[in-house]
């Protein structure tokens, strides 16, 4: 198929919408992007990226924008929370593409992506209100009161996806029973944990920690990933309970929470989605977190997303139609995504569980869904 002749109209300007609308853009189709918010920006702390999505970046054209903002690494170490080492390897997939996992902080990763799609592209401040599937085509109505018609309208527009709302699934983000507390602190503070560069996770009971090296900020991303019932969005917490999280792990690791500036840590409820049954009709199509948002134990959320963006072009190029081309994007991602979902709801054992949820095993947490 000729996508050149194709007008898209993306959903959202994340990590699935950006590295989408560079790889359709590549390949000649005219895209737009709609993003809600009136700025492109990004909080949090920081990600890694694996080899096949490095790849797909320098295929698409943004390879060099994001090495230029991110830091490579060799392995992973998983230690016991007083740092007795459980296992170490080295990142897989690096043999195939020729290159390794880079770490990056989330901001910068987004503003490189944006930073490499074609003026204009981007359209800030408009928020779906609502779409309209009529079956060769999509049109989306704006709350700003902006009315678009598109050959293929792509959703890529998070967890709380109002394209997979109305469209496909109204199935509402799933509390996974824990909560991640994230800051990027300077690496000098680390005690020198990380300085070979790579990612670091201490597995205490109840409680994850992972250091995850930004060398080229001199920075580190440091994550707390603790069991709590609390299913509020943005819960409150203090320094205290923090503290508490990481009793019994290294000292170095008490004083790197101690030392915590409390207005920098970003805390948020864990929340993923139960798998949708379909993510297409001839005209639309769901991509990343709209499609399959998944908890953050196997550090595959963007990475899908990224890969998304590649088998999507992929599978337009090579099909007669665009509803051909949608069931086959289908048929390649889901059944992976799907899996990588079920994983990442097992990141705790059985007794840890219990401890916070009676009754529940690992991977039932998602068994209650909660409206956020």
């Amino acid at each position: 198929m000729d996508i050149s002749t194709l007008d898209i109209a993306i959903v959202g300007a994340g990590y699935a919408g950006a590295a989408t609308a560079k790889a359709l853009s590549n390949l000649g189709a005219s895209v737009t992007v709609y993003e809600q918010a009136s700025a492109i920006r990004e909080v949090g702390a920081g990600i890694g990226l694996r080899p096949s999505s490095v790849d797909q970046f320098n295929r698409r054209g943004s390879g060099d924008a994001i090495k230029a903002v991110s830091s490579p690494s060799d392995a992973f170490e998983i230690l016991t929370g007083d740092c007795r080492r459980i296992a170490m390897e080295e990142w897989p997939e690096k043999d195939v593409y020729g290159e390794t996992t880079r770490f990056i902080h989330r901001g910068d990763f987004i503003e490189a992506l944006v930073s490499v799609l074609p003026e204009g592209m981007v359209r800030l401040g408009h928020k779906l209100g609502r779409i309209v599937d009529e079956g060769s085509r999509a049109t989306l109505q704006f709350t700003n009161g902006a009315t678009v018609t598109a050959d293929l309208v792509i959703g890529a527009d998070g967890i709380r996806s109002v394209v997979r709302e109305q469209l496909f699934s109204d199935q509402q983000p799933v509390f996974a029973g824990e909560h991640s507390y994230r800051a990027v602190i300077d690496a000098a503070g680390t005690f020198g944990m990380v300085a070979d560069g790579n990612l670091r996770m201490y597995i205490g009971r109840g409680t994850k920690i992972y250091l995850l090296p930004l060398l080229h900020r001199g920075q580190v991303s440091f994550d707390i990933t603790a069991l709590n019932p609390d299913s509020t969005w943005a819960p409150t917490v203090t320094k205290d309970d923090l503290l508490s999280c990481v009793e019994g792990f290294d000292e170095r690791i008490i004083e790197m929470t101690r030392s915590l500036d409390m207005n920098a840590v970003t805390i948020r409820a864990v929340y993923d989605i139960d798998p949708v049954d379909v993510w297409h009709s001839d005209s639309v199509v769901l991509v990343g977190d709209a499609a399959h948002a998944m908890c953050h134990h196997q550090g595959q959320g963007a990475n899908s997303a990224i890969l998304d963006s590649g088998a999507l072009a992929d599978a337009l190029v090579a099909a007669d139609s665009i509803p051909e081309a949608l069931a086959a994007f289908q048929a390649t991602r889901k059944p992976v995504t799907d899996e990588l979902q079920r994983i990442s709801r097992n990141g705790w054992t059985e007794d840890e569980v219990n401890e916070v949820f009676p009754g529940q095993k690992p991977g039932q947490l998602g068994a209650t869904t909660v409206k956020v």
